[in-house]
């Protein structure tokens, strides 16, 4: 008798503690709306891709996920935001080319280590461009000159230490070449300093030339990637114009969690963002701002992550950015 009282007890306690960690929104994931920090202005390049992205994100995940901007600390504030968010995977973050800087600059401690990665959304290769009266009319000629000439021939870019300028670094380091770099604030600056003949070449996203380049004013003399861009088809690859780079730098965003979301929530946030990256209304946008669409799964995206830091040291070493924290 006295077992059976002990048996009815120990039963009635179990159901007492079940009741007691039964958490109603977590037999649901998401039971509510998600949070996507975007470290980028709003109206920006990284704000317009991630607010197209999860436009119909409520198709997939039965919630809505809402674009927050948090800028500052060349997206470090941001990106530490959705590091440090609670591990329940209601936050996730846009995360981009910077990350991969950050601590080979000395400019903060953050890596992709720090993250639970989801996906890779996009590269973005470099375009190498002069002006359409440039008396170089192919990168061959550009690169034998500066070549000849050390340190005689301007480079615009978009900022020390971004992509648009480590990409060109990365292969002039390899061929023995230096340029005379010069910052601008932004693509639009660079651009105009080009056409306007203060600068002899550019570096920029190759999609940021292409009213340039339709309108007869830019020669674009190689794309830094491995294989043609769509939108043109023309120019060749670094390789094909005679500079073999097979780890060209690239621009890329993605997107990830805060470290610790559980293994269950991962794989609703995996599956849901990769149906949002097929969605046909984002993928249509990304084909008309000629923004080449690259998925990775979360394994794939972290050895792209590890490649890419080892391809920028001997870049940043070559412009004297390389500061790596301890």
């Amino acid at each position: 008798m006295a077992s059976k009282k002990i048996a009815i007890i120990s039963t009635f306690v179990a159901l007492i503690m079940v009741f007691a960690f039964y958490n109603p929104a977590a037999a649901k994931f998401p039971a509510k709306d998600i949070t996507l920090i975007c470290p980028w202005s709003a109206g920006g390049g990284t704000d317009t891709v991630s607010r197209a992205l999860v436009k119909n994100a409520k198709k997939y995940f039965g919630v809505n996920v809402n674009v927050v901007n948090k800028t500052g600390g060349m997206g470090a504030i941001g990106m530490g935001a959705a590091a440090n968010a609670r591990p329940d995977g209601y936050t996730v973050g846009m995360i981009t080319f910077q990350l991969s800087t950050y601590r080979s600059m000395g400019l903060a401690k953050l890596s992709y280590r720090d993250f639970n990665l989801i996906q890779l959304v996009n590269q973005s290769p470099a375009a190498i461009s002069v002006a359409a009266d440039s008396k170089w009319k192919s990168l061959k000629q550009l690169m034998d000159y500066a070549k000849k000439n050390p340190g005689i021939v301007t480079v615009g870019h978009s900022g020390a230490g971004g992509g648009w300028h480590l990409a060109i670094a990365s292969i002039a380091v390899s061929n023995g070449i230096k340029f005379n770099y010069v910052p601008f604030d932004g693509a639009a600056p660079t651009r105009t300093a080009l056409i306007g003949g203060h600068i002899d070449c550019a570096t920029t996203g190759i999609d940021e030339m292409l009213q340039l380049y339709k309108a007869g004013q830019v020669r674009i003399l190689a794309v830094n990637n491995q294989k043609r861009h769509q939108l043109f088809p023309q120019v060749p690859t670094i390789a094909e114009a005679g500079f073999p780079n097979p780890h060209p730098i690239l621009d890329w965003r993605g997107l990830a969690a805060p470290k610790g979301v559980p293994a269950e929530q991962m794989q609703i946030l995996v599956k849901g963002f990769k149906q949002c990256f097929e969605d046909p209304d984002f993928v249509k946008l990304a084909n008309e701002l000629g923004l080449p669409l690259v998925y990775e799964n979360p394994q794939g995206f972290e050895t792209f992550l590890q490649n890419m830091e080892e391809t920028l040291v001997p870049a940043l070493k070559s412009v004297e950015l390389y500061k790596p924290m301890k």
